[in-house]
Parts: structure tokens; C-alpha cells; sequence
């Protein structure tokens, strides 16, 4: 069986409709890595910004604060429920890979953390490409390597000792963990070359902590931003969500400290213009 894209987004999308208020409190705890990407995208007043993969609206929020009323700040993403969390910003539902905006209609295009979770992130980055004008800039972040993240990776580890492997392997959210891969795909967007591609790329590491006071509040944590992986896990039966619950409680123990627990996770901050 392969992969379905389709499937894949219907599941994201149902996932992230399913958690959205719980979503925004949960996302809330990355805000000095929203700062760090803000300041990567040097935004101006007056300037049209673009929030992609934008959830709840919390990087398009603080984008519109900063380019004032003479600018706009539109938050786009997939899922209706997350965008229903921000209704004081412009929203516009919309698939990544297939954006409603007109050609050279923004001057910034921001995506936290959300490259990595579009099936066909080329699609989405020649999207991007397109809607940026000549002098735009992108800016965005994805988690570094698996080893080096484990703030998703103690979860992802854990059901992967618990649950049968999946019948279609998924694209990995780490795909972009290397410094090196993530600047290849951004510089080779489009097969018509030089066309639709990025330049000017520079990646700089962030390194994001987070604690918890028990395994439990880790685990929710985790549920509480898994979009389509929250919709499958909350279908499984009592027995395999106590197997999953101790097996993150030992996944953990590394990353003990007086009062719980404390990951500290690598992400990457790229920003990079169109060609």
C-alpha cells in the first residue's frame, strides 16, 4: 500500500480540528521560539505576512502587531477548528500545497513548525515561492534531528514499542533535521530551475526547553499538539494506552530533574528569499 497524501491531510486535518482549544494552550509554551523566528522574518509596518500552517494564530497575532494597521497579517491553515481560535485575525482555511492568493501578494511568508508535517513540502514551498514578492523573504522552523529533539522523539519512541508498525510509513517530521537537506530543498523547490526556488539561505539552530511536572503532563503535551496522530491514538483501547503510558514513563528518565522532567529540543530557523 502507498502512501495517500489525501488520506494523510484528511487525518491531520480531523486531528487538529479534534484538539484546537487544547492546542493553543499547549503551543502557548513555545513562545521564545516564535520570537526567534519573528525576529528572523524582520518584519516592518506596513508589510502583507502570510502565516502558513498558522494553527491557532499565535505567530500571525504577534505578526500583526508588528506591521501595524497599514500592513496585514493572514493566518492559513488546513484545520477550521484551529483557526477558529484566533477569530480577531484575518483567516483563510486552505491547503499548503494549493494556496488561494494571487501571485507577488505578500512580503513575508512565515511557517512554524509546519514544513515538515505537508506531504508534498515541495508543492508547498513553490506555493510559498509564488505568493512572495520579488523581494520577499521566508522564514521559517522545523525540528532538528530525531536524536536531538526529544520533546516529540520520547513519544514517537514509545509507540513505536507499543504499536505495530504502521501498514504506510508516513513522510518523517525530521526529514528536514540536517542544516544541509533543509537548505537543499529550499534551493531546489521547483524543477525549473532557477525559477521557483530559494537563495540567500542562512539556518541557524534554536534550542527549545521545555518542562513538565510528570510523565502525565508530558504525554497530554504531546496529544495535545499531534494533530492526525491524537485522532489515531485516541481510537485505541484502554489496555494500549496504559502500555503507551508506562512505556513514555521509562522513555523519560533521562531527562529527569528535581520537580519532573526537562527536554530541551533542537529546531532550525531558516529564512531564505525567492530566486
Amino acid at each position: 500500500m502507498s502512501f495517500d497524501s489525501a488520506h494523510f491531510k484528511r487525518l491531520e486535518r480531523a486531528g487538529y480540528n479534534r484538539i484546537g482549544p487544547r492546542y493553543l494552550a499547549a503551543a502557548g509554551s513555545r513562545s521564545e521560539l516564535a520570537a526567534a523566528l519573528l525576529a528572523a522574518a524582520r518584519l516592518a509596518p506596513g508589510q502583507r505576512v502570510l502565516d502558513l500552517a498558522s494553527g491557532p494564530g499565535l505567530l500571525a497575532r504577534d505578526a500583526r502587531d508588528a506591521v501595524g494597521a497599514q500592513g496585514l497579517a493572514v493566518a492559513s491553515d488546513i484545520s477550521e477548528g484551529q483557526l477558529a481560535c484566533c477569530p480577531d485575525l484575518v483567516r483563510v482555511a486552505a491547503d499548503g500545497e494549493a494556496l488561494p492568493f494571487a501571485s507577488r501578494s505578500f512580503d513575508r511568508a512565515l511557517c512554524g513548525l509546519g514544513l515538515m508535517f505537508f506531504p508534498d513540502e515541495q508543492a508547498a514551498l513553490r506555493e510559498i515561492h509564488r505568493v512572495l514578492r520579488p523581494d520577499g523573504l521566508l522564514a521559517l522552523s522545523v525540528w532538528g534531528r530525531a536524536e536531538e529533539v526529544p520533546l516529540v522523539e520520547t513519544a514517537l519512541s514509545s509507540m513505536r514499542r507499543v504499536l505495530p508498525p504502521p501498514k504506510v510509513a508516513r513522510p518523517s517530521i525530521f526529514r528536514f533535521g540536517e542544516a544541509e537537506e533543509l537548505a537543499r530543498r529550499l534551493a531546489n523547490a521547483s524543477a525549473v530551475r532557477p525559477f521557483g526556488n530559494f537563495c540567500d539561505i542562512d539556518i541557524q539552530p534554536f534550542h527549545l526547553s521545555a518542562s513538565f511536572a510528570d510523565a502525565g503532563a508530558y504525554w497530554q503535551g504531546f496529544l495535545d499538539l499531534a494533530g492526525g496522530a491524537a485522532e489515531s491514538l485516541s481510537r485505541l483501547p484502554a489496555e494500549k494506552q496504559q502500555a503507551l503510558a508506562a512505556a513514555v514513563t521509562e522513555a523519560l528518565a533521562p531527562h529527569a530533574v528535581a520537580g519532573g522532567y526537562q527536554l530541551t529540543s533542537t529546531v532550525l530557523v531558516a529564512t531564505a528569499r525567492p530566486v
